[in-house]
């Protein structure tokens, strides 16, 4: 639990409840302008207020959790909830053939959550600009922490809506109307490289306070952007051209995080999704969430807060986000300890008679399994809200026991203080091994992918049930050197991607940046519609489907200056 960690300025963190103005240039109700802060005190609020900001969703308008944008829009998990129509706009999104422009909450509310979010950061760089650097000794790491802070937000709007409207501090309102989304992949990704790069080189190894962005992170981040610019995407959305000087600058970024930045894998992967070993040395960056931190609530998640089973009593709301069948096979092991990468799916899950990657455990809420490492506490089909639609297992990774000092009720909605990592060491160690693979180095990315595997071996410590034996057959080996060629090595990757990263929302966007969404989506559902008949009429389109529409009404508030992307 935390209890005030970050550094904390309440004048300037009133959170923003306007949805339905323009937030292009947003300044909140009750936050002070530029104008106002001629001070380095002031302008410090203003940093406060912008790292706030990347945490300030909401269960209808997500910018962290990334549930239904990236997890249930993949082959991961279903929407669940309440109905078919529970939150119907994120059903149009699993079927991908009903997302249309005019869809009038979900989408357009995330939209504006990271606008305003990128106007916070700017609202602070003029501020700061401002200000002599004699008068401000640490002028430059801020600007370093704000221009971190916006790339977030643009590299977050470009995976969801890829032509998104990009300007800087100095684009004034007027200005900001007359900027199109028009940009050529190039341009928006070196946008957003260049604020990366000036936070490489002005901010320091360590900060002082938890929270902040550090070189490093600043460093991984800038890789994570590189690597998704190495895959060349035409019009269409398809990749047409690997780009290996991309991917030699993601290896060189990397390889001084891994060398220089002091970090390591947790010794449990159950240590990133518990509030008592947060902030740990897996954590690169991460969004914080507090709670009995002097304000009325807490600064707490309520976008996983929907993702909690609504049948326990402890809970009651309201069972979305529910894994897929397909996942759930995808953790099956053969007697090597290895993926069944072929045969996975060809029948369901047998979990008295086939073995398992330990993931499972941590990912997945099974009948009779621990529920949060509980063993007093198994999860029960009797917990599920519509099992006739979305099936049995449940998500897990987000979620909080009750009992913990970390969890809060609101009525029937759930608050957690559970920090969001937006980077951790395991995404550092996959990008790296995907970029020797890549670039034809494949031996020396099967080290670090055994890493996490030999991590997850041994990430059994909380998995017992009460009667002290484990809920499922454990059988994961790490990957041997024979017949690691670069075809294999590309399927080990990606499978580690899936498993390691398995309900945290960037299975969807892994798809599309290898080219490979269709083939994989479409395979998915010819499957899935012999189970959930929900699913019936879904299909995905290529050159379509990769991305969200442009929101209609930012369109027509711009007269037309907002290019629509294609097939909407």
């Amino acid at each position: 639990m935390k209890t005030n960690y970050i550094f904390v300025f309440i004048a300037i963190l009133a959170l923003m409840t306007t949805s339905c103005e323009r937030t292009l240039d947003y300044t909140p109700s009750g936050v002070l302008s530029s104008s106002d802060l001629t001070s380095p005190e002031a302008a410090e609020g203003l940093v406060t207020a912008a790292y706030a900001a990347i945490g300030n969703g909401d269960p209808i308008g997500h910018i962290y959790t990334k549930w239904a944008y990236g997890s249930v829009r993949s082959d991961d998990a279903y929407k669940g909830g309440g109905s078919i129509d529970d939150q119907g706009e994120v059903n149009q999104m699993e079927q991908y053939n009903l997302v249309t422009p005019t869809m009038g909450i979900f989408i357009p509310r995330t939209w504006a959550n990271y606008y305003k979010s990128v106007s916070r950061a700017n609202v602070g760089l003029r501020a700061i600009n401002a200000l002599n650097e004699a008068d401000f000794a640490n002028k430059n790491i801020r600007i370093g922490e704000l221009r971190f802070l916006r790339a977030h937000s643009y590299f977050s709007l470009k995976l969801l809506f890829d032509n998104v409207p990009m300007f800087d501090e100095q684009a004034t309102s007027d200005d900001i109307l007359t900027i199109s989304n028009d940009l050529s992949d190039e341009d928006a990704w070196n946008f957003i490289a260049a604020d990366l790069q000036f936070a490489v080189d002005n901010l320091p190894s360590e900060q002082p306070e938890m929270g902040r962005a550090n070189k490093y992170a600043a460093e991984a981040y800038l890789a994570r952007v590189r690597l998704y610019q190495a895959y060349e995407q035409d019009e269409d959305h398809q990749v047409v051209r690997i780009n290996t000087g991309r991917l030699q600058e993601v290896a060189t970024l990397l390889e001084d995080v891994v060398g220089l930045g002091g970090y390591s894998l947790s010794p449990d992967i159950a240590d990133n999704f518990l509030p008592e070993t947060e902030n740990g040395p897996e954590s690169v960056f991460a969004i914080q969430f507090t709670i009995n931190d002097g304000t009325v609530n807490g600064r707490l998640d309520y976008e996983g807060g929907t993702t909690y089973p609504s049948g326990a009593p402890q809970y009651g709301c309201c069972g979305f986000h529910m894994p897929s069948q397909n996942m759930v096979n995808a953790f099956t092991t053969n007697a090597d300890g290895l993926p069944n990468f072929d045969t996975f799916n060809n029948s369901i899950a047998d979990f008295s008679n086939q073995t398992f990657d330990v993931r499972l455990d941590h990912t997945v809420g099974i009948n009779g399994h621990p529920y949060k490492y509980n063993p007093d506490v198994p999860f029960s089909n009797t917990w599920v809200r519509v099992p006739g639609i979305y099936g049995n297992f449940h998500s897990m990774r987000s979620q909080l026991l009750a009992t913990s000092s970390s969890y809060y009720k609101l009525g029937p909605f759930i608050g957690s203080a559970l920090n969001l990592d937006v980077i951790r060491y395991d995404d550092v160690l996959l990008m790296l091994a995907e970029a020797y693979i890549e670039l034809g180095q494949q031996d020396l990315a099967r080290p670090l992918i055994n890493q996490i595997r030999e991590r997850a071996a041994a990430s059994t410590t909380r998995l017992r049930k009460a009667d002290g034996t484990f809920p499922t057959n454990y059988n994961i080996k790490a990957y041997p050197a024979t017949g690691w060629t670069q075809a294999y090595a590309r399927q080990a990757l990606r499978w580690e991607r899936r498993l390691e990263f398995a309900t945290e929302g960037w299975r969807f966007f892994d798809l599309v940046r290898w080219g490979i969404a269709e083939q994989t989506l479409n395979a998915y559902l010819a499957v899935e519609k012999t189970r959930r008949t929900f699913l019936s009429a879904a299909t995905f389109t290529a050159g379509r489907d990769e991305y969200l529409p442009i929101p209609q009404a930012e369109i027509t508030f711009t007269n037309g200056l907002y290019k629509q992307n294609p097939g909407y």
